[in-house]
């Protein structure tokens, strides 16, 4: 388990993460962090369901109809 300390950041307020935590997450200053609700409170992940989602349905799309994109590109 992690502790993260909020500091006060201009007019809003951030979290510290510690290194360890950074290195464990893969992630850098200026990466985003979506949170997204769960049954046991909030997920924090590096990224977006949202956009996952779309994007499956956009490849499924894509595979069904190669044909008319092949079409179309021409």
């Amino acid at each position: 388990m992690y502790t993260l300390k909020l500091t006060q950041v201009g007019n809003s307020v951030g979290a510290v993460f510690p290194k360890d935590l950074l290195a464990k997450l893969d992630l850098t200053k200026g990466d985003e962090l979506y949170l997204t609700d769960a049954p046991d409170g909030l997920r924090i992940t590096k990224h977006n369901p949202e956009f996952e989602h779309q994007m499956s349905v956009a490849r499924e799309v894509m595979k069904r109809r190669r044909a008319v994109l092949r079409e179309l590109a021409k």
